[in-house]
């Protein structure tokens, strides 16, 4: 009889294993010692101010953190935008890895598409064989429509929360300063100081007006979506 761990160090199993053994390897580190594995990166995405996306930044890139708690609705990416969305935009929309912190996202769907294949190469007895791999690929994308349905109601948690995980901000009132220049409908960065901490939040001109990076800003309201905050100049 074959054993557990010959199964899931097979040929077919190995490297999905693997990955979900540095996955835990990843939460244990981020609870233990708090490390926080920032990454930049360039998402293409000149959607319209609706998109909790930035948009407009003067040079910089977005974070990979920022991008994975991105809430896109439906309404936001349809009929609102000045360029259409590359596919693998709408398929990380799709499938909940926007929307939702990415790595959550991206762990369920691992953990799914590796449960997934090593039962079914342990019953079918393919998990050393060219079939095995077969199973494998089809289940990559069985994975990402189950990982969707299980990911989906865990939009209405993350949304109350900050990208730290804690209980959501109240900005209005507060003071910041600009990180990028904004006008009209182009949306840019700022910095807020609350509760001891620095936060950067999604922003754009109340009046249209141009408001220049490093301005000193007074936060009036949120959006109706909840994706950004109007803003105005502020001096003391």
């Amino acid at each position: 009889m074959t054993s557990l761990t010959d199964i899931l160090f097979s040929e077919v199993n190995i490297t999905l294993s693997i990955l979900c053994m540095l996955l835990i390897v990843y939460w244990l580190l981020t609870m233990i010692s708090g490390i926080d594995f920032d990454y930049d990166m360039d998402i293409d995405i000149d959607a319209d101010v609706d998109v909790d996306a930035d948009l407009a930044t003067d040079g910089a890139n977005m974070e990979f953190q920022d991008v994975s708690n991105a809430e896109l609705n439906k309404e936001d990416v349809v009929g609102r935008r000045i360029q259409p969305l590359k596919w693998w935009q709408i398929m990380l929309i799709y499938f909940n890895f926007v929307g939702l912190p990415f790595m959550f996202t991206f762990t369920c769907f691992v953990f799914i598409w590796w449960f997934t294949t090593a039962i079914t190469t342990a019953l079918t007895y393919t998990y050393d064989n060219f079939l095995g791999f077969a199973i494998m690929i089809a289940g990559f994308f069985t994975s990402l429509f189950v990982n969707k349905i299980f990911t989906t109601p865990f939009k209405g948690f993350f949304k109350n929360l900050n990208k730290d995980g804690d209980k959501a901000i109240d900005y209005i009132g507060r003071q910041g300063i600009l990180l990028s220049t904004i006008s009209g409908d182009k949306m840019g960065n700022a910095e807020i100081y609350a509760n001891g901490d620095s936060h950067s939040i999604y922003v754009k001109s109340l009046d249209g007006h141009q408001l220049n990076y490093h301005d000193k800003i007074l936060i009036i309201k949120q959006s109706a979506d909840k994706n950004y905050f109007l803003v105005q100049s502020y001096n003391d």
